[in-house]
């Protein structure tokens, strides 16, 4: 009889699920509409990553501590960002934004985003007030009549749900190649007493495979943006319009060291003629010199990079994160996470950690609990796929030090 109860059960979940109801799901709800299957592909190891290792800081846990991959199977996991409760949100370049938490990784399709070559669903970052204003922005890809374009929506993101979309920027060029995609809010702005700090939104674009992108300041592409929260155009942009800084290649990384300097990292040159690779300083205003400056070789007018691979050399990096006064970036091409050590605005050397461990690397970033939380891309068309790809490893950064 139990056996009969079981076997009923079974057919009435299958039946469900074919009708396409599904219990626990998050939903994509602009229209409060159907929802969606709950669960990915993912295979998570840590129940709670980014609250696991809280109990202590990093530097009190041994140096030794291994590497541990805590998520797995996952398809180009482009961003990261942690929830307060102690989940974290993941963009898949192919169109999936995941929930992991619990030890469970469940997914909102977001339907729009097209998976073209290097674009698709990208950057993710959280409102810097998330607790009270929980929006969530992506960056993603979009193909309308006239092609490809990129642009980043605001979602309320409650009870495992977004809602309520917002196009904070639009009609930034798009292409298969050379596609931008990050975007982080920057340090806090003081205003006057009793009025809340606040801080802007950098966003990172590609030339879109047209150089001339990065020279033309009314152009989005080639450009780091930079807008309020709400898509508006801060006054003291320094050409009236959402650019920041202008004449990039494909810049993929932004963070902020103490000091409040922004870096950012760039693509260099591609294809048989591949390097100079980038890490910059930016300044308000600068034209860091794509497509007329490349390495040493830096054209009146445009500001040299503060670190290059050189010509034979191809990081590819696709992020960036400030810790213990270096820049940390990931490479693909390279399979490395490098650290550019700084002294103030100036690159002293350069080290390389995991050299071809874990195959392409696109993001670094730095969770709740003060670990290093790293992305594989090897399931991205150029990579080697390795058991378990992709994956989301989680590092003790003591172990550098």
């Amino acid at each position: 009889m139990k056996k009969i109860i079981i076997l009923c059960a079974v057919i009435a979940a299958a039946a469900l699920a074919g009708a396409g109801i599904w219990y626990g799901a998050i939903r994509l709800t602009g229209s409060r509409g159907a929802p969606v299957p709950p669960e990915s592909d993912a295979v998570v190891t840590v129940p709670n990553p980014a609250n696991e290792a809280a109990q202590e800081s990093p530097e009190k846990k041994p140096k030794e501590q291994k590497p541990t991959a805590i998520v797995q199977n996952l398809s180009i996991p482009w961003d990261i960002a942690f929830l307060p409760d102690g989940g974290m949100l993941v963009t898949e370049r192919s169109g999936n934004l995941l929930l992991i938490e619990n030890g469970a990784a469940k997914k909102i399709p977001i339907p729009e985003a097209e998976h073209a070559g290097e674009g698709g669903l990208l950057g993710l970052d959280l409102h810097p007030y998330f607790a009270r204003k929980k929006y969530v922005y992506l960056y993603l890809t979009v193909r309308t009549g006239n092609g490809l374009i990129n642009r980043v929506v605001r979602y309320w993101f409650s009870n495992n749900e977004l809602s309520d979309p917002v196009t904070i920027i639009d009609n930034i060029p798009g292409a298969q190649y050379h596609d931008g995609g990050r975007i982080r809010f920057g340090f806090s702005v003081a205003r006057p007493s009793g009025q809340e700090p606040y801080h802007y939104l950098y966003i990172a674009t590609g030339d879109a495979g047209n150089p001339q992108n990065a020279q033309d300041t009314d152009s989005l592409a080639g450009k780091i943006l930079r807008v309020h929260d709400d898509g508006s155009i801060p006054s003291d942009n320094p050409f009236g319009n959402a650019v920041w800084s202008y004449g990039h290649r494909n810049p993929q990384g932004l963070t902020w060291d103490t000091k409040g300097r922004l870096w950012a990292t760039e693509h260099g040159r591609s294809g048989l003629a591949s390097g100079f690779d980038e890490l910059n300083l930016i300044e308000k205003g600068g034209n860091y010199g794509w497509p007329d400056s490349q390495g040493d070789s830096v054209a009146e007018g445009t500001i040299g990079p503060a670190l290059h691979s050189g010509a034979n050399t191809t990081w590819a990096p696709a992020s960036a994160v400030h810790w213990d006064g270096s820049i940390f970036f990931a490479g693909l091409a390279g399979e490395t996470l490098y650290e550019a050590i700084l002294d103030e605005e100036r690159v002293t050397e350069l080290k390389e950690h995991f050299v071809g461990e874990y195959g392409r690397l696109r993001t670094v970033t730095i969770g709740t609990d003060g670990m290093f939380y790293l992305t594989t891309s090897n399931r991205d068309g150029r990579g080697t796929i390795n058991n378990g790809d992709d994956k989301i490893i989680r590092v003790n950064p003591a172990q550098f030090r």
